[in-house]
């Protein structure tokens, strides 16, 4: 969107008086800049910032006291939570996040998630070591944290359907191939979203009940020539891979082959060597960059408003 950076503020001007109380800007700005490092540090330079920008998205600006039904909230000094102007009660924005009990800095938290949304092929937690300062624990609990925030909802996926199964993990011999790998399934909209899900075996019955719930019954199905998918209940074109055939006509898997692609290859370059027990949260990631990188929102923006309505 041209020139809406200078939009938005020609007609909200941010001045270091009322940045903090203002974040209403800040917001915008998210929403529909390409947001940099210089603007981020810009808009959050402070924990007290990061807190304030949580408490005014989770209770708005006109939040009522629960306990005697006034308006008007100030910081508590030295303390994550908001009491009362009135009655003193007190209200605590981090509590149901992902930075509930933690004593990590916000702005580390931010910054954290600010890498997140920058990289579509991960973060590492020897990286987010390296940027923050932090201990390698507290590092890997916080990417732990954050992947789940992007975890997958439960929407259905309708139109053309490209399914098929992919094995994550080690190296294996040709007698060997899948052992010591990690069997997922996953299906991808025709220029749409994706759903991933690491699965313990990849048979008919497992195939049928992923795709049963996670694509409408009227769907179209893509997929290659395996036997795994004969007994979905859907109306399927497949390809012939074991004969070189991969397009034939609009009949392909290329949309989640890509995918399958681009999961290995970042799994590969940034994190090396995942385990089976954490390897849906990496899944999780991949998948939530895929489904919105055609958003006219920033990943920041988009983590941000999951931050304050996510229950955990």
């Amino acid at each position: 969107m041209p020139n809406c950076q200078d939009n938005i503020l020609r007609n909200y001007p941010l001045t270091a008086s009322n940045i903090y109380d203002n974040l209403y800007v800040v917001l915008l700005l998210i929403n529909f800049m390409s947001y940099t490092i210089k603007q981020f540090n810009q808009d959050f330079p402070s924990d007290d910032v990061c807190l304030n920008y949580i408490f005014k998205q989770k209770y708005g600006e006109d939040f009522i006291c629960p306990k005697c039904h006034k308006q008007g909230f100030y910081k508590v000094s030295h303390r994550k939570c908001y009491a009362c102007a009135w009655c003193g009660h007190q209200i605590y924005p981090l509590s149901g996040t992902i930075f509930h009990k933690s004593s990590t800095k916000l702005t580390n938290w931010f910054y954290a998630l600010f890498l997140f949304s920058a990289s579509k092929n991960g973060v590492s937690a020897k990286e987010l070591e390296r940027h923050l300062g932090v201990t390698y624990k507290c590092a890997w609990r916080m990417a732990k944290q954050i992947r789940i925030l992007m975890s997958q909802n439960k929407d259905i996926l309708e139109g053309i359907i490209e399914a098929d199964e992919t094995y994550i993990g080690g190296k294996a011999t040709s007698e060997n191939r899948f052992d010591n790998k990690a069997s997922v399934l996953g299906v991808v909209e025709r220029k749409g979203r994706a759903k991933v899900r690491r699965v313990e075996n990849i048979d008919s019955h497992t195939v049928t009940k992923y795709l049963k719930q996670n694509i409408d019954s009227q769907s179209h199905l893509m997929t290659d020539e395996s036997p795994v998918y004969d007994k979905t209940p859907y109306q399927r074109e497949s390809v012939k891979h074991r004969v070189k055939e991969f397009v034939r006509g609009n009949v392909h898997t290329n949309s989640i082959e890509g995918l399958w692609s681009l999961i290995k290859r970042s799994i590969d370059g940034t994190y090396h060597c995942v385990s089976e027990r954490h390897l849906q949260h990496y899944l999780d990631e991949f998948v939530f960059h895929y489904n919105h990188r055609k958003s006219k929102q920033s990943i920041f923006s988009l983590l941000l408003k999951r931050l304050v309505e996510k229950p955990y």
